[in-house]
């Protein structure tokens, strides 16, 4: 019932939500949000939305294996940050969209160019900007408290291939390269 109301908010703000589907054949050995190549968030650079206030390409040039998936950065100073403290770069929610995680145990792809929002030293990042604007409105810690209530029901489900994903039409997460 939580899925469709999910599914339903988002076609009524005017996404189109990809059919539900498996991220990943099997059981992921990751939380993270991966594409299917193992690259985490689509490639962004975590640690550019700390330190330059902006979202920013990364690069395989800089690149660095963690948790299960390969992180990229745009220089070797962000790889640096990076390797030094994770746990302070990486997105809350596995890099998940935090509102969808705050208005039910839900997994939902993520706009990691445009929405995205450091809050108390925390990256969190949603679907689309709009989507993002809504998370904003509605009472970012309590959404981030209930989330992290359901992120915790969420990750087993990720981990043994049971969850149901969101996922855009033309989404990058869905095209492996073979």
């Amino acid at each position: 019932m939580k899925r469709r109301i999910i599914a339903a908010l988002f076609v009524a703000i005017g996404f189109t939500v990809a059919a539900a589907g498996s991220h990943a054949e099997g059981a992921m050995e990751t939380t993270y949000n991966i594409t299917p190549d193992g690259v985490a968030i689509g490639g962004w650079d975590t640690v550019a939305y700390f330190t330059q206030d902006r979202a920013v390409e990364g690069s395989s040039e800089f690149s660095h294996d963690w948790e299960g998936a390969t992180w990229l950065f745009t220089s070797q100073e962000n790889l640096d940050l990076f390797i030094g403290d994770p746990e302070a770069y990486a997105p809350q929610f596995g890099g998940w969209c935090a509102y969808a995680l705050s208005t039910g145990e839900y997994a939902a792809e993520v706009d990691p160019g445009e929405a995205w929002t450091v809050h108390e030293g925390q990256l969190f990042l949603n679907w689309s900007d709009r989507v993002r604007e809504q998370w904003l409105r509605y009472n970012v810690d309590h959404g981030i408290a209930v989330g992290r209530d359901n992120w915790t029901e969420v990750i087993p489900q990720i981990q043994d291939g049971s969850v149901q994903f969101s996922r855009k039409a033309d989404s990058p997460w869905d095209q492996a390269s073979n």
